[in-house]
């Protein structure tokens, strides 16, 4: 039922609450209350959204940094090539939202995915039907409060009451089928977008290349956004086209010159409406990557609160702060004006619609052509198509603000698919460093005997030539080297010479470069997914779909990494010991019964790698405590009641007990080599002494990077690197010997 000046429809689709600027405005809320929003609200999109209250909502985001600091630029403001943005294009955009929605209508939850959205536009039609409905009850109901006719007017007003008793299950039944199918796509997409980011090292390259900006932001924030407006923008889309069939021949049969102001009203209005609102997508998009950057600097601050502290440096931050808020007050106060000059019109064009179709079909009704009910379906009718041909003038802002998440998104999926120029130029341009994984399995000789295939090597460097990924600068030329079992390796050399990087190549992190590095590693299961024989290696470069794999081969055959600032997982002091080697078996669900009748079951599938390798078996919590008492960590158990305490362990243990705490996993894990990257910096030398004596005694092969002196007597081998100044990069800047062949002289021969 509709009232003659405000239509009274039950609402229609409605967005659900959003990040950023898709919010509805309190301010125009209330407007649309009074009349002027009443035909966007039916529709049940918000209305322009509310871009004072973006900075509040932004502030609860975490994210990532620029680019540019990442890169190394800090915390000073940004260039001004990030100031600014050239806009997408539209057919870029619609690439880009087909690209990132579809794959979840053809993916394993299809079946459920296409029933759910069946029932959700089954049930919007019922909706579109009740409204067309009323539109007629309102006709009859105001024709006879016009006619003084009590009687008729009771018998419509029962028809009301049993409409609307009728009418509301079907509206909250398609909103909650909607808002549910919202969340399991979004479920979805989140448990998708997260394994491809984890897959191939995405997340350390796009964290160490510096490719873009706040990838947690867009996998949390925009995700959610997407998947929410996007079913609704899809439904609203729907629902006006039905709209358009059901209400276009009321209209056309009560007065077809009211139609043809309609169709010439509307089309004028979104023309207006894109010439003033073109650079909203453009602004929105710069305030998200604006805001996270700000919040960042905050998150940074907390997590570096002690060092800033001993620095003094607070009036240091302070001032970057407030260098970022106010580069994000800049953006938005362009966003404001940008949405100012859109409402003047947009606000006149809600206005005009409550009186245009009642001043067309007035004289009509004065000459006594129609009747008085018929006014009231006319301004209903009207307003219905109206609101269909106007979802871009009533909808401007919201679909600028969705058009920004998309670009986003769609950004980030060419990223992650190795589409972005960024990212495969540079592993194109380069050749690889190969990493060789060959068995020291027996091998049968030519006479029919057993012999042993070097059973003693662990690892071999063959003509290694290391550059930077970005620069392209060489950092180690030509090394060549053999560790066997019982060798312990000291790399030592002046600070930026190389040393950490060369860790990262024989971990596999950094790829770019030529050479051969071949770990010899016992018989397991990996090396069989792996298709490793014992009579030869097999090739497996570091890209493509072969990187995790190759990755959790390194691990499982006994490669083992130590950091100076070891990583404190989130979790108990239990799964602290249990990094990384146990890690699936603490996650994993005991009960399989559970598993099989998960209603998301793509959540639970959490392995990004193929094949299981081979690895110890779980110790028991008897053998966690004897490891915390072998590093000296014992008195930690009381402190913190035990092994299954939940504490931000990066916080409460100091670097030295981070230190010892990363020995003990090393000690539970068992590898066959260990790389060491200062790994006891924060450790007196009786405890280093102690824990390399730990190691040691385990039979454990180690590569160590460290300047102490006191290193020397715990290895056999010195790899001396200096700095690749020379203008020829292909002399040999690097020198293995033996330790006890290093005077007290030498125990430093490049200095930093």
């Amino acid at each position: 039922m509709q009232l003659p000046t405000t239509p009274i429809c039950f609402p229609s689709i409605k967005l659900p609450a959003l990040p950023l600027l898709l919010r509805p405005s309190p301010r125009l809320a209330s407007a649309s209350a009074s009349g002027p929003d009443s035909a966007a609200r039916r529709l049940g999109l918000p209305t322009p959204p509310s871009v004072a209250s973006a900075m509040r909502r932004r502030g609860r985001r975490r994210a990532a940094p620029t680019p540019r600091a990442a890169a190394g630029g800090g915390e000073a403001a940004a260039p001004d090539s990030q100031e600014k943005r050239a806009g997408t294009d539209l057919k870029t955009l619609a690439t880009r939202f087909w690209k990132v929605a579809a794959p979840y209508w053809w993916s394993e939850d299809k079946t459920q995915a296409r029933l759910r959205l069946a029932a959700v536009f089954a049930l919007t039609l019922g909706t579109t039907g009740i409204s067309v409905g009323f539109n007629f009850l309102g006709r009859d109901f105001y024709n006879a409060l016009a006619d003084k006719d009590q009687e008729k007017f009771t018998q419509q007003l029962l028809y009301y009451l049993g409409a609307f008793a009728g009418g509301i299950p079907f509206f909250v039944l398609r909103d909650y089928a909607k808002e549910t199918l919202s969340l399991r796509w979004r479920s979805w997409m989140t448990s998708y977008y997260m394994k491809r980011y984890f897959n191939n090292r995405t997340f350390y390259k796009i964290q160490s290349q510096s490719i873009i900006d706040n990838p947690d932001q867009r996998i949390n924030d925009d995700l959610s956004a997407f998947t929410g407006t996007a079913l609704a923008f899809s439904l609203t889309l729907f629902n006006a086209a039905v709209d358009l069939i059901s209400f276009s021949n009321i209209l056309y049969g009560i007065y077809p010159p009211l139609f043809i102001v309609l169709v010439v009203y509307s089309l004028g209005g979104t023309a207006i409406s894109v010439v003033l609102g073109k650079n909203l997508v453009n602004l929105n998009f710069m305030q998200e990557k604006k805001e996270a950057d700000f919040r960042y600097g905050l998150v940074r601050v907390r997590e570096n609160a002690e060092s800033i502290a001993f620095y003094g440096g607070e009036e240091n931050e302070l001032q970057l702060l407030l260098d970022r808020f106010r580069r994000a007050f800049d953006n938005l106060s362009e966003l404001l004006i940008a949405s100012r000059n859109l409402e003047f019109f947009t606000s006149g064009y809600r206005y005009l619609i409550q009186i245009l179709p009642a001043a067309v079909v007035a004289p009509m009704y004065f000459s006594g052509k129609i009747e008085f009910g018929v006014i009231n379906q006319s301004v209903s009718a009207f307003n219905h198509i109206l609101s269909d041909f106007s979802l871009i003038v009533f909808q401007f802002q919201s679909i600028s603000a969705f058009s920004a998440v998309i670009d986003r998104l769609g950004e980030f999926d060419d990223l992650l698919d190795g589409n972005e120029s960024s990212l495969s130029s540079q592993n194109d341009t380069v050749d690889e460093i190969n990493i060789i994984f060959k068995s020291r399995s027996s091998a049968v000789s030519s006479n029919g005997s057993l012999t042993q295939s070097d059973p003693c090597m662990v690892l071999e460097i063959l003509n290694l030539t290391l550059i930077t990924p970005r620069s392209g600068n060489v950092l180690i030329t030509d090394l060549t080297l053999e560790l066997k079992e019982k060798d312990h390796l000291l790399v030592m050399g002046p600070s930026g010479s190389g040393k950490t990087s060369l860790l990262r190549a024989l971990a596999g992190l950094w790829t770019s470069g030529t050479g051969d590095i071949i770990y010899h590693v016992r018989n397991s299961m990996q090396l069989q997914n792996a298709n490793v024989g014992s009579d030869g290696p097999s090739n497996m470069k570091l890209e493509g779909e072969e990187v995790l794999q190759s990755s959790k081969q390194r691990r499982d055959n006994g490669i083992f990494f130590v950091p100076q600032r070891p990583y404190m997982v989130l979790g108990t002091l239990r799964q602290q010991l249990l990094y990384p080697t146990w890690s699936e078996d603490v996650h994993h669900s005991p009960n399989n019964d559970a598993e099989s009748t998960d209603p998301l079951p793509f959540l639970s599938e959490v392995s990004t790698s193929e094949g299981v390798g081979a690895k110890p078996e779980m110790p028991s919590t008897a053998e966690l405590v004897r490891v915390l008492e072998v590093v000296r960590l014992g008195y930690i158990l009381p402190r913190f009641n035990g092994l299954d305490s939940m504490h931000d362990w990066a916080s409460v243990l100091s670097l030295g007990e981070q230190q010892r705490l990363a020995f003990a996993r090393l000690l539970l894990a068992k590898p066959t080599l260990v790389l060491l990257d200062e790994s006891t910096s924060a450790l007196d030398e009786a405890n280093e002494a102690h824990l390399y004596s730990q190691i040691e005694a385990a039979g454990i092969t180690y590569i160590s990077i460290g300047h102490r002196k006191t290193l020397h007597k715990f290895h056999n081998k010195a790899l001396y690197i200096s700095k690749s100044e020379l203008a020829d990069s292909t002399l040999r800047n690097w020198e293995l010997k033996p330790t006890s062949q290093i005077s007290a002289e030498e125990s430093s021969p490049f200095s930093s």
